[in-house]
């Protein structure tokens, strides 16, 4: 027989026991939390279009000794080459407007010769617009492309460039050496909704001063073409050395260097497809961090505090309003300026730097409707606050993110 004071635990045990089954039926009723879709991963396009690196790799050289000066950075590219040069990799159209769904992609290129493109560039100088339509692999020939371009356009003093690019991949370090210059050109690059952007393509995406992405972005690892290795350990010391050279690529040119890593881990027979919240936190959609930072220097001094606070609280409210729920490029180009008439732009002191000032200058039709644009936010669809203090708010969240 128990103790007496047992007695009364014993006499609890048969509720508890109910207690605890109720609860593990209700927790058996309840559907269980859906996990979290996996990333898109696809069958890679054929091995020429991949992330293919031919170049030759040498031994990391040794850390200089205590005291001694680092070797000296590269020397700048030199002037851009006109020697005679074919393009074979893809297909290239110059238009002097940005409406390609009603005007389509313009004149096709004939050839890469300086009067050929002079020809094709002149009627743009007047609006101070152009758009570089090129469908193909990544190579020498569209490095040179886009080089010869930029160079006539400084000469017809074009400052507005777009690059409207469809590629499925190609050479790493022909996609570096033309990112390297994207980067101190002033090119915006678009990614449409009948285009991609693969492999060796997402680092000339990563170049510019500006991506607009509505079209698949995907990665996978780098294959080495042009490789000695006959060991797996001899490959990955290459290896290793190739993608150090991208992640320095991806760090100047204000990518995360996490896109790297990730290219690593996906087969090259594979594709692994990014999506719109990772295209963001890497840094592949939108305004690029790296050309945002002097930009802010440089604006605070030509157009004010007030021109900046505007630009950051109308970048934020792109993203939110129109990036997260607009698919196709004309559309998501369409809602940004109608969004941007709320925070004041085109400014009338700085017009050129207004965002979306391409369209100004090519003549655009005139701005779509206001019910275009989602309520802004707020209750019932009202402002909570006054729009001059919305803006102030949203911009100063935005300097607390760091721009």
């Amino acid at each position: 027989m128990l103790p007496r004071r047992f007695r009364a635990v014993a006499g609890l045990l048969p509720a508890l026991s109910l207690a605890l089954a109720i609860a593990a039926c209700s927790r058996d009723g309840e559907p269980p939390a859906e996990p979290p879709p996996a990333p898109p991963v696809v069958e890679a396009e054929p091995p020429e279009n991949g992330a293919i690196s031919v170049a030759p790799v040498a031994p990391e050289p040794p850390p200089p000794a205590p005291g001694r000066k680092p070797p000296a950075a590269a020397k700048p590219e030199p002037a851009v080459d006109w020697s005679p040069l074919p393009l074979e990799s893809g297909e290239a159209h110059i238009a002097c407007t940005l409406d390609y769904s009603r005007n389509g992609d313009g004149e096709a290129v004939p050839a890469m010769e300086r009067g050929a493109l002079e020809a094709l560039l002149t009627p743009c100088a007047e609006q101070g617009v152009l758009r570089l339509r090129y469908r193909g692999r990544i190579a020498a020939d569209f490095a040179a492309l886009v080089m010869r371009v930029a160079e006539v356009a400084d000469a017809l003093e074009i400052p507005k460039r777009i690059l409207d690019l469809d590629s499925a991949g190609g050479q790493v370090e022909d996609a570096i050496r033309v990112g390297d210059f994207i980067a101190g050109s002033r090119w915006t690059i678009w990614i449409r909704e009948d285009s991609r952007c693969h492999s060796a393509c997402v680092f000339v995406l990563a170049a510019g001063d500006v991506r607009r992405v509505a079209g698949p972005v995907g990665v996978h690892r780098i294959i080495r073409m042009s490789s000695t290795a006959t060991t797996r350990a001899e490959l990955n010391a290459e290896l290793r050395m190739v993608y150090g050279r991208v992640r320095d690529y991806l760090e100047r040119n204000g990518a995360n260097v996490a896109v790297a890593d990730l290219m690593m881990a996906v087969p090259n027979r594979s594709l692994r497809l990014l999506t719109t919240d990772e295209l963001l936190r890497f840094g592949l959609d939108g305004v690029n961090p790296a050309q945002d930072d002097l930009d802010r220097l440089r604006l605070l001094r030509e157009c004010g505090q007030d021109f900046v606070q505007r630009r950051d609280a109308f970048a934020a409210a792109f993203d939110r309003q129109c990036r997260r729920r607009v698919v196709e490029l004309d559309e998501l180009n369409a809602c940004g300026l109608a969004l941007r008439r709320r925070y004041g732009f085109p400014d009338e002191t700085c017009p050129v730097q207004s965002p979306l000032s391409e369209f100004d200058l090519a003549q655009a039709e005139p701005p779509p409707p206001e019910d275009l644009l989602p309520p802004e936010e707020g209750v019932d669809g009202e402002d909570v606050l006054p729009r001059d203090d919305a803006v102030e708010a949203e911009a100063a969240g935005g300097d607390e993110a760091g721009g």
